[in-house]
Order: structure tokens, then sequence, then C-alpha cells
């Protein structure tokens, strides 16, 4: 029996997507919920599990092709393997029944679930052989990851479905047993674009989609928002001596690293609590204030960037933010992001000192009014009671849209994360 696989709706505004890599080739057989393809939107890159088990018979868009949402891509035949074409096959012409331009009323449950929209259809997973969790292979595999039974977790969706914000919000109030999860994933560090091989005195190469995208982001954002920055230094003595101090217990009692950057989300948090402005956005002749404080965190990826959002950001502690900026980091990286995970944000963090920079002058994240360039911790000779010292030390950067930010505003919003971080105060453990 074929399966027809379709360009899956990544989200209610997403009408079309890139097929970037095909992960099996003609003739291949692939087991359901594998990962079958990775495509790109503007919104976010993901690997799309295989609808089903069999054998990939037909590729009907090639890599790097745009295609409109619910396109059939490709074939897979549960039963023909036998008549399969080799491994390594050209891409399979299209049969007189299925063609490019087919497309299905509704995704399948497992395409439509690899980075579910709000209304994803669930998935009838059979949980010890007898009772069956309404849940998507992204909810299963967060579980697995957390060791987490599924049958302990409650699920608000409709007919009881288990949702991704379940699982997540089960393993936040429970928290992670040491004993029981596993040790957490480390992921490699965004390496080099690949090196070119050039034919001649120049070579002409596409932009990937991510880079196009991230090309017109960036120049609509200069066109839009009236770019101003500051920088100031900030003595990072507390918050070293407390990272030293608690990381080992911080990582066996919590499963996580704890890293520099929740320190920094922390200061932001509060820092915007007294200055609201700095988390609004503009639209014609209004300011729109946000109540809710969205984190954004810029993760560096092999060919780009991608910025997840740590929401509500100002209703969790010191702990929730780690988990946070983790997950995402992990998640960025393996492409395991939804569409929901990389909007919403109100205020951004980059940290270009990850790779050195002493610091930055970013390009705001639209329709943001401002964003925050953290750059190096790095010991340096300083000034402190007429005597020279050595503390560690960082520069902060911020880009403000001046349409809605004075610059005495942004100074002050600066002055309090430097007085925060400078005097921290609040329990790591």
């Amino acid at each position: 029996m074929a399966t027809n696989v379709i360009m899956p709706q990544m989200g209610e505004s997403i009408a079309e997507g890139t097929i970037t890599k095909w992960m099996k080739k003609v003739g291949e057989r692939i087991d359901r919920d594998e990962p079958l393809f990775e495509i790109s939107t503007d919104k976010v890159d993901a690997e799309i599990p295989s609808p089903a088990a069999g054998v990939l018979t037909q590729i009907l868009v090639k890599e790097n092709e745009t295609v409109a949402v619910n396109t059939v891509v490709a074939v897979i035949d549960g039963e023909g393997a036998a008549l399969a074409a080799p491994a390594g096959s050209a891409v399979a012409a299209p049969r007189p029944d299925v063609t490019p331009s087919t497309a299905l009323p509704t995704p399948s449950p497992a395409m439509a679930s690899s980075v579910p929209p709000a209304s994803a259809p669930s998935m009838q997973i059979p949980e010890g052989g007898e009772e069956e969790i309404r849940t998507s292979p992204l909810v299963r595999r967060i579980a697995s990851e957390h060791n987490v039974d599924l049958s302990q977790v409650r699920g608000t969706g409709l007919g009881g479905r288990v949702s991704k914000k379940d699982i997540l919000d089960f393993i936040e109030q429970r928290g992670a047993s040491p004993a029981a999860a596993p040790p957490p994933s480390v992921p490699s560090p965004p390496t080099a674009p690949p090196a070119v091989t050039f034919t001649g005195a120049a070579q002409s190469v596409p932009m990937t989609p991510m880079r196009r995208q991230i090309a017109e982001h960036m120049v609509t954002s200069l066109r839009t928002s009236a770019h101003v920055y500051t920088v100031v230094e900030v003595e990072m003595t507390r918050v070293v001596a407390a990272r030293e101090r608690y990381k080992d217990e911080f990582e066996r009692r919590n499963g996580i690293k704890l890293t520099y950057t929740t320190f920094f989300v922390r200061a932001c948090v509060e820092a915007i609590k007294e200055f609201p402005i700095i988390n609004s956005s503009v639209e014609g002749t209004n300011i729109i204030y946000k109540r809710d404080v969205n984190i954004g965190l810029a993760v560096a990826l092999e060919n780009g960037l991608i910025v997840p959002v740590i929401k509500r950001a100002d209703e969790k502690n010191f702990l929730g933010i780690a988990r946070a900026v983790q997950d995402f980091a992990d998640r960025a990286r393996s492409k395991r992001l939804s569409v929901d995970d990389v909007q919403g944000g109100t205020f951004t963090i980059t940290n270009p000192g990850s790779f050195g920079g002493l610091f930055g002058l970013p390009i705001i994240n639209q329709p943001q009014v401002a964003i925050l360039g953290v750059g190096a911790i790095e010991k340096r000779p300083v000034v402190r009671d007429d005597a020279i010292a050595i503390r560690h030390m960082v520069y902060l950067s911020i880009s403000y849209d001046h349409r809605v930010i004075d610059g005495a505003v942004a100074e002050r919003f600066m002055g309090k994360i430097k007085a925060i971080l400078e005097n921290w105060n609040e329990a790591v453990l």
C-alpha cells in the first residue's frame, strides 16, 4: 500500500517550505517516524519523520526546491519492497496518479506532529500494550530523554492528548531526578561552513533558504528601526565565583550545566520589570507594551542562526531559566524546535563572546525594540581603591530603537543590569 508524503504545515502562518536535504534515497527502506527529510521555512528548520514504514519509491521534490504545504513530496510503498528501485537511483518520475501539485486535505499525524502547530492531530500510541496515550513523536522523544512515564502525565489537549506543553510542565514541576534522568546531551559547537571548491577565479554559490531569510530580516530591521548603541563594562567577580562554587553540585542535582547565559537572562528580566518600554514594540504611532517577558536567545548553527524564545521568563526561577536555556540550545542544534519555540519574543540576547568577541553591535530582532550583546568574560586589569586589580570583566552592548527608547532610558536599563550582576545575591541552588 502506497503512502503519500506531504509537505507539512509548520504553523498557521506558514504557506510553503523548502526541502533542504533528503535523508533517504529512492529504493531505501525507512521505519515509521524515522527522519526522512529536512525542511526550511521562514520560521524554523526541522527534520520531518516518515509517516509510514516501507520503501521510498519516489522523490517528487528535489533538494532546495520550495513547494506549498500539503504538496506530495514523496511516495513510500509499504508492500512493494521487491519492486523498489535500487538504492542511489535518481529522483523517480511521478506516477500518473501522484503529481507534485497533488494536495491532500490534511497532513498525516506523523508528519504534522514532528514540529506541531497548535492544531496538530493526535497519534494513538500504545503504552504497555494496554492503554493508548494520545500524543506525538516529539512528546515521546522528550519523555524518553527525561525518563518520563507518559501515563503519569495529564493531557490537556483534545480527548486527553498529551501536548508538548503538558510534558514540559510535568518535567519542570517534577524536577529532574539525578538517579533516573539520563545524562544531559552536550551539543557540539557549530562547525565552520564547508570549504568552497573553486573552479575559477570566483565561485557563485546560492544562499541557503535560512541565509536568505536572515538577510531579508536584517535589512528590513535596519530600514525600520532607528538604531542607536551603547556599551557598558561589568565586573563579573560575584557571578564567576557563584558559578565556580556551585556548578558541579548544580549539574549533579539537576542534570544540566550551570551556564553564564542563565545569569544574563535573569538580570535582563529584572531590569525589564523596571523599564517596561524595553519590552515593547511599535505599531504605526502606537507603542505596544508587552506584559509577558519572552526572552529570545540567538543560537549559532552551522550555516546561520536561530532564536528560540523562553516564554514568560519573568515567571520562572533561576532553575527554570537554566532548564530552558539548555533545552533550547540542544534542540536548536539538533533541529527539533517547533514554530512556537521561535515566535513571540519581546527581547533578544546574543552572545558574540562565546566565540571570543569583546562586544558586538547587533541588529534589532523585529518587531522588538532592543537587543543585548554579551561579550567574552575575561580577566582584565582594573582600578579598585586606587590600585590595580585583576577582575573578571565583560562588555555588554545594547542596540535600541530610538523611535521609542531615549538614551537616558537605555543607559539606566544597562545600569540596572550592571548592578544586578556586580552585586549578585540570588541563590543558585
